[in-house]
């Protein structure tokens, strides 16, 4: 492939990027259902929590399926899973319809954030992995902002003759997902399929063996870990040491986002010019900035400029962690991405943990909890070779 040809592939693998984007619309989609189903908290947040189950279960044997019919073939797997996903509120909105919905959205995702990373390294190469990546997760991230005002926009001035009100976020997705499986079919990718024995689930789980994957799952679970941990924490900690509101307080998770976002884009740059490890350690101590300043600050000036570090230092750090354990075991990468997915679990382990020492000293306990995992990231710098 020349690079005008390969610049013009990317163009598909960007949309399914976007298309990733679709799991975060969970966080607003759940509220809704809570509204309109009456629902508890405890029910309403099933379906968050079903997001991260999948990726446990899903993410290795999808790996597995690489193998076998190609990154091409399973990223067009994961559309069609996603795109069933989004069709199916359209025909109701009853708890088990949502409950099948978003299982096949969480699963749908776990297939095509373990696949879409590798399909784009066979079209880029390995030069420029970790900053391509990393525009791809700015792609997604526009994605996860449009959710909540599409929703909005459904319900208050949209279709809801129709039926869909809310659920018009479903429909837009829908046919957009539509039109990022066409276009992905259509793209004639070259790749070289497995012959003969295919690795198994124990030869994956082995290959944690090699430190630098090992401690590369380690470093993506503390950065999604951080990531949701942020997410829960930022508007907590607001109300208790600036005594906002929830609604006032809300901006705080919105902040994060933005900053998120801007060093998402930022950074498809900055790793172009500078050197990874160099990158990574601005990164990293961004975030330990950020840990101090949470744990210490009693002002709204003080935590808004906390959110925004911590924002902008994690949004780089799964793409570099993720490329520096894809290209380190070059015969694998299909297995090594099933993994370095499998990671994204600490999602559910981190904010857990949080919970309980928040409970048993404030919202300082949690954020000491992201700090281990910040500290966990300055060790695994030497690690980092280009």
């Amino acid at each position: 492939m020349g690079n005008q040809n390969k610049s013009i592939y990317l163009i598909p693998v960007m949309l399914c990027f976007f298309c990733m984007g679709f799991v975060d619309l969970v966080g607003i989609a759940s509220n809704y259902v809570k509204e309109d189903l009456g629902l508890t908290d405890s029910v309403a947040n099933v379906f968050p929590s079903l997001v991260f189950f999948w990726f446990l279960i899903f993410s290795v044997p999808t790996g597995m399926l690489m193998n076998k019919i190609g990154r091409k073939n399973t990223v067009l797997l994961s559309l069609i899973v996603t795109v069933v996903s989004l069709f199916i509120p359209l025909m109701g909105s009853s708890f088990a319809i949502m409950l099948v919905a978003f299982s096949l959205l969480g699963i749908g995702n776990a297939l095509m954030q373990t696949s879409i990373n590798p399909l784009a390294m066979l079209i880029i190469g390995d030069k420029n992995l970790a900053s391509t990546l990393t525009f791809g997760q700015f792609v997604k991230a526009i994605a996860s902002f449009l959710a909540p005002y599409l929703a909005m926009w459904g319900a208050t001035q949209a279709m809801p003759s129709f039926g869909y009100d809310w659920r018009v976020l479903f429909l837009v997705y829908f046919v957009v997902g539509l039109l990022g499986t066409a276009l992905l079919w259509v793209t004639p990718i070259q790749e070289e399929i497995h012959e003969g024995k295919s690795s198994s689930f124990m030869d994956c789980i082995r290959l944690l063996s090699k430190p630098i994957v090992l401690l590369s799952f380690f470093g993506i679970m503390c950065h999604v870990g951080i990531d949701v941990g942020t997410n829960t924490t930022a508007p907590k900690l607001l109300m208790e040491r600036v005594g906002m509101t929830l609604n006032e307080a809300a901006f705080a998770t919105s902040l994060y986002f933005i900053f998120r976002t801007i060093g998402a884009l930022t950074g498809s740059f900055f790793l172009r010019v500078m050197k990874t490890r160099w990158f990574f350690i601005i990164s990293v101590c961004l975030m330990a900035a950020s840990m101090v300043l949470m744990f210490s600050g009693s002002s709204k000036m003080v935590l808004y400029i906390a959110i925004a570090l911590v924002g902008y230092g994690n949004s780089n750090i799964f793409s570099m962690a993720f490329s520096e354990a894809l290209l380190s075991v070059p015969d694998k990468q299909n297995e090594v991405s099933g993994l370095m997915i499998m990671g994204l679990f600490g999602g559910t382990i981190f904010p857990l943990v949080m919970g309980f020492c928040s409970d048993a000293m404030g919202q300082a306990g949690a954020v000491a909890v992201m700090a281990i995992g910040v500290v966990y990231l300055f060790t695994y710098i030497p690690r980092i070779k280009r």
